[in-house]
């Protein structure tokens, strides 16, 4: 599975102007990718990718978020890309799939946001971002 896609996208974010924070995070995770080339499997125990996504309504008043029990923290929609390395879809397979809501699409394939969290260990998994 090629990482091409997923650099492409993070380059052409790197590219916008970003805020300090913004830059470190997306240049961290670029760099990770660049080290772990199977980061798009859950079993990467450094860590792995995800895709998220921010549903919100029409008029952009309100977002669903869903909260993660074991993480005990209001998120919004999303999950493991899984070996996928079309993000955008990975965001909006879990939002449909986590909300049940139908005709969710992307307002645009561009990345949003770039974030690296740290997931504490827990039963049978360690430590991991």
């Amino acid at each position: 599975m090629s990482l091409a896609a997923v650099s492409r996208l993070l380059a052409a974010h790197a590219a916008r102007p970003l805020d300090p924070h913004e830059a470190a995070m997306t240049a961290a995770i670029r760099d990770f990718i660049a080290a772990q080339p199977e980061c798009l499997w859950r079993s990467c125990v450094p860590g792995h990718l995800t895709g998220s996504a921010w549903v919100v309504s029409p008029d952009r008043r309100r977002v669903l978020l869903t909260h993660h029990r074991k993480l005990d923290k209001w998120l919004q929609l999303g999950g493991h890309a899984d070996g996928d390395p079309d993000l955008a879809a990975v965001a909006q397979r879990e939002a449909h799939e986590e909300s049940g809501l139908m005709g969710i699409r992307l307002l645009s394939p561009e990345v949003f946001d770039v974030d690296r969290h740290w997931i504490p260990e827990r039963k049978g998994e360690l430590g991991h971002y």
